[in-house]
């Protein structure tokens, strides 16, 4: 970088007390519309990558909603016992079991999907025409950080 356009230690620690206070903000909120309707963030983070995507496993899942294997574990055990999820062996591999949205956990979802569908709404609306940058750049940072903390990178 040229002499002077690199950001101060300032600037980017705010930039990041930013993002963090967007993200806490937007994880309350899509909380609160959730809680109203028997659900958690948790829970509709996993249903959405399965009503997507279909069966997947449990270290899919975990990677996508940020959640550590035994929190995992108990929260689809518990959801399995809902009839919102249900396990299946993998035809592919008959070692490892798949877990999947069952007919009662894509109906909840949609449900879910309506109660977040206004706080996504105002969200998508208060990026503009910025939304796509947007994304593409935290999908930038997060690519970036999962390097940066790789330790066959070398840098650490």
């Amino acid at each position: 970088m040229a002499a002077g356009t690199e950001p101060s230690t300032r600037e980017s620690d705010e930039s990041l007390r930013l993002l963090s206070l967007v993200e806490r903000t937007l994880t309350q909120r899509l909380e609160d519309a959730l809680r109203a309707h028997g659900s958690s963030l948790d829970q509709w983070r996993i249903l959405g990558l399965l009503v997507e995507r279909g069966g997947c496993p449990m270290n899919v899942v975990a990677d996508h909603v940020l959640l550590l294997a035994p929190k995992l574990s108990k929260l689809v055990d518990r959801m399995v016992s809902a009839n919102l999820l249900q396990r299946r062996t993998d035809p592919a591999d008959r070692r490892r079991v798949l877990i999947m949205a069952s007919a009662r956990g894509r109906e909840a979802h949609a449900e879910w999907q309506e109660a977040t569908a206004d706080v996504r709404r105002e969200y998508r609306e208060s990026l503009g025409e910025d939304a796509e940058q947007f994304e593409a750049l935290l999908h930038r940072l997060v690519h970036s950080a999962a390097v940066s903390t790789d330790p066959s990178d070398g840098t650490e």
